[in-house]
């Protein structure tokens, strides 16, 4: 089946019923994306399909060939210029990340919120990103780290209640 990811496409020979997670990572050789819980939960295996967030380790190749497919990735395509994507300066500004492992999901499932919301309130972007788990915790720094890249894009967050 043919995938196209980040903008390129890729023929990988995979069983319809493997999960995309597997296929991203084994066959296309993309592993920003995580393995967390495999079951849709913790949100590490997020990636962008047709600019929606989505939990890649329950969703079936199959569902993906010839949808666009961003992952960690491909985000820095998505800025305008060269140079790292708004979220992702965002992130590393507000240090919103301890070990990482988190990280790529919430940046993806970040830039999804921006695109359809680039003025959320706090309510707005614990919504977006629930179901992500931090381990270490960060939680604080990644709500602002969202405000921060809302600010970057030329939006600007309502609340910070």
């Amino acid at each position: 089946m043919q995938l196209l990811v980040n903008g390129q496409a890729h023929e990988v020979d995979a069983g319809a019923e493997r999960t995309l997670l597997s296929v991203l990572r084994h066959e296309v050789g993309l592993t920003g994306t995580k393995y967390g819980c495999g079951e849709g939960n913790c949100g590490a295996c997020t990636v962008l399909l047709d600019g929606e967030a989505t939990r890649s380790c329950i969703t079936p190749v199959a569902s993906a060939a010839g949808r666009e497919i961003t992952t960690i990735e491909g985000v820095e395509g998505l800025a305008d210029g060269d140079g790292l994507h708004p979220v992702q300066e965002a992130f590393a500004r507000e240090s919103a990340f301890q070990c990482a492992y988190c990280t790529p999901g919430f940046i993806v499932s970040t830039v999804a919120l921006l695109e359809r919301n680039p003025k959320p309130d706090r309510k707005q972007i614990r919504a977006a990103l629930s179901g992500h788990i931090c381990r270490c915790g960060t939680y604080p720094r990644i709500l602002k780290a969202v405000e921060t890249a809302a600010e970057l894009m030329g939006g600007q967050t309502g609340d910070t209640a």
